[in-house]
Order: C-alpha cells, then structure tokens, then sequence
C-alpha cells in the first residue's frame, strides 16, 4: 500500500502530472487525448474560473452530466480547491434532480449539453450560475465570467483529506434523501486499495462506458487511471453496439468496468445464439466434457471483439448470472468480480482475473475488515459489515439514518447478506 503524508488531489496531482506528462489523460474515442500535461494546466484554468465564479472551499458544486473529459476536469480542480462536489447520475428525474437542488445546498451546477433541458426545466432554481460543462460557457445570466484556458488560481489551497469533499447521493432517492458523505482520503484510499487487487499501468488504456458519477466508475474508472498515469476516453453517444463496437477497435482497452447486465445479455444475445446455429457446437454444448471446447474457441472471438488487449474486465454492481460466469471461466475471458457500495467508496471485496472463484466475490481490500454479523450457525450466512478508511463520514444531514449503519466503534452495516469461506473469500447472496 503506497503511503502519502497527505491523501488530496491538490498534494497528489502535481507529482502524478510532472512523471506522466507526455502520456495521454482523458480523451473521447477518435478525437485528439489532452496530455497529463495539458490536463495540470486544464484544472489550474478551472480552479481560476471557480474562483471568478466566487466557489470558496467547502461549497458545493453539482456536477450534472454525461461523460467527458471536462467531468473529470471540473471534478479535480473543485477537490484540488478543498471544494465539494456533487455528482449526479444522468439518468435521475426531474424530481430526484429537484430534491438533490434543495438538499445538498449547492450553489452552482456544471451539466452538459445533453441534459441542460431537464434542469432548465425546473422552477424557482436558487442558484449562483449554470455552467455548461461541455465548454464552460454560462447558462445563466452570469455572462461577465469567461473561462480562459490560460488563467492561473490566485489562491493556493490545502485541503484536509478528513474533511467533506463529496456528496454522493443513491439512486431513486425521493424526498427521504440519502446522500452519501465521502472525504478525499476514503476516495483515494480506496482507489489504491484497488490497485492492490490489480495493478494498473501508466501505459494501460480505459474505456469508461458506466457514468464517472457513479462511485464504482468514479474511483475505479477515473480516480485510480488518473493516480497511475494510464489514459481513459470517452464515448460521446450512449454505448449502443453500433456505437461500443467500433470504439473497442480503436481503443483496444486494456482495462473496462461494467455491470452484470452488460455481459449477460452479450451471452445470452449473442454467444449462446451462435453455438445453438449449428449442429456441431449445440451437441458439443449439450455435453459437458466438450462444452468448454466451444466456449473456449467463442471466448477468443470475444476478445478480438473487445480489441484483443483486455487484461482486466471488472464487474460490480449486481450479482452475475451463475451461467454467464462459467462461460467466462471456461472462456479464459479476463474478467473479475467486485463488492462494495458507495458507503464505501465503494470497494470493499474483489479478485483479479487470475485468481477467480465461481460465484464468489473475492478476499477483502487492503487495509478493510469484514465479518459476517450474527451468522446463521448452519450456513455461516448472515449481514456484512465492515470497517477500514473507505467508509464514509456518514449521511448528509441525516443523523438518524447514519446511527442506523454505523455503529459507535465504526462498523458499517452493509444490509447485504454475505458468507466468507475458510479461504477468507466473501460471497454475496444478495440484500
């Protein structure tokens, strides 16, 4: 575990930015990358621009948009500043949007051009501006404030790593809000417990598909690329196959985070129909000594699809289809699972793609404690809990909730079903 006196961007970036200058940063697919330099001077520029835009330390800043190099440029230069952003998922409600306005207390929103109708939307916004994130140009009256590109921050900042710095808020919240508080130092922290799982390497490639405003993308597919100096791009359309497949061939990832949904349709809409086309491979299928036979040869068409460099093929989020993971182990496909949740910033259990189990999640993160509370004495099932430096603060005003999950000597009640093996390996067996 790599050890820093003080776990910010604003003590991390400088040092990453001057040993991988020349490698390319973020990028969308089939465009020109900016540089690990270009990107220093990129948030420099912005850290002034907030500044001009009167964003002190400790404000709050929604951050309302479809993947784009600028997300992460906006997102690094406000923790850069000790400010705290609010990353919301581009596909919330109107209404969830609304009571995310009202609750987090934000004073400024940055949102891209593909969603700025749905806050427009809104009435009665009490705002001090709306940037459009897409060119940091104003929505909103505010037009005496210009991004330059050049600009350079008056102040220097040193943020606490302890303190607030984002606001974090879970799908489907309603007007019972539930916003998860997580600090530089959980962020960080996690984000190099992850590379403890599996080491990335200034010359791997990202292909970020899932939204950066969801923490899994956010600290795996963004913060821990950008911490090892590897470049991630972008999609500028929704990752349709008409719009991934092409993308993969240029790319050639060697690193992309997906969900359950995205490999179980590929197996069941794809895989399975072309072994079941011919006669051959549906009777080497239906019989168990050679079904590895054909998903070992689909397995390498697979890769090809996906550029033919993969080396690490994460999946989060929901547990897979039993089925779909044979596939994958019996294709030699590079995949491994993780667990965790945004509470946690979010990983708290994972593999990589050498050390695989069906079905099983994998041992716990670095530097994290799990047990099994209260477990069933015949199946050892029982509630996950956990306890390390990625857990978060708590619930923004919501005391209630928070004494709730976590308990005064630190525990964090998952709400998830768990056991763990004699090998130390969690599996998940759902809510």
């Amino acid at each position: 575990m790599e050890t820093y006196k003080n776990l910010t961007f604003a003590s991390l970036l400088p040092g990453i930015i001057s040993k991988h200058a020349t490698n390319n940063a973020l990028g969308f697919v089939d465009e020109k990358a900016i540089s690990y330099k270009e990107m220093g001077v990129l948030i420099d520029s912005a850290i002034a621009f907030l500044e001009d835009l009167n964003i002190n330390p400790d404000d709050k800043v929604i951050i309302y948009s479809q993947n784009m190099p600028n997300w992460g440029i906006i997102y690094l230069a406000l923790h850069s500043m000790g400010a705290i952003s609010v990353p919301v998922l581009p596909d919330f409600s109107t209404k969830e949007l609304t009571n995310v306005l009202n609750h987090s207390d934000a004073k400024t929103v940055f949102v891209s051009s593909s969603l700025k109708s749905k806050l427009t939307d809104i009435e009665n916004l009490d705002l001090d501006a709306i940037i459009q994130l897409d060119d940091f140009g104003m929505i909103s009256d505010n037009k005496e404030v210009k991004f330059n590109d050049k600009a350079i921050p008056k102040n220097k900042y040193t943020p606490d790593e302890n303190k607030l710095a984002v606001l974090l808020y879970t799908s489907g919240t309603t007007g019972d809000s539930k916003a998860v508080m997580l600090t530089q130092r959980n962020i960080i922290i996690n984000a190099y417990q992850s590379n403890e799982m599996q080491e990335i390497l200034p010359d791997d490639r990202f292909l970020s598909v899932l939204p950066m405003s969801h923490t899994y993308e956010n600290t795996i597919g963004f913060i821990l690329p950008i911490l090892k100096g590897a470049s991630i791009t972008y999609l500028r359309r929704p990752p349709t196959a008409s719009v991934l497949l092409p993308a993969l061939k240029t790319v050639k990832p060697t690193f992309m985070l997906t969900v359950p949904l995205i490999i179980e349709k590929i197996y069941k809409d794809s895989i399975l129909p072309q072994i079941e086309k011919k006669t051959m491979t549906r009777m080497m299928h239906n019989f168990t000594p050679t079904r590895k036979i054909v998903y070992r040869l689909a397995g390498k068409k697979l890769m090809k699809t996906f550029g033919g460099h993969l080396r690490f093929f994460g999946i989060g989020g929901a547990k897979l289809d039993g089925k779909a993971e044979q596939f994958l182990r019996d294709a030699k496909f590079p995949y491994a699972i993780g667990y965790g949740l945004t509470e946690t910033a979010p990983i708290l259990a994972g593999s990589n793609p050498q050390q695989t189990k069906l079905q099983a999640v994998g041992p716990k993160a670095e530097m994290v404690t799990l047990k099994i509370n209260n477990p069933d004495p015949k199946s050892g099932e029982g509630e996950i809990w956990a306890k390390g430096p990625n857990v978060m603060l708590g619930y923004y005003k919501n005391p209630e909730k928070t004494k709730e999950v976590l308990t005064d000597d630190g525990w964090f009640k998952t709400g998830d079903l768990g056991i763990i093996d004699k090998d130390g390996w969690l599996t998940h067996k759902g809510r």
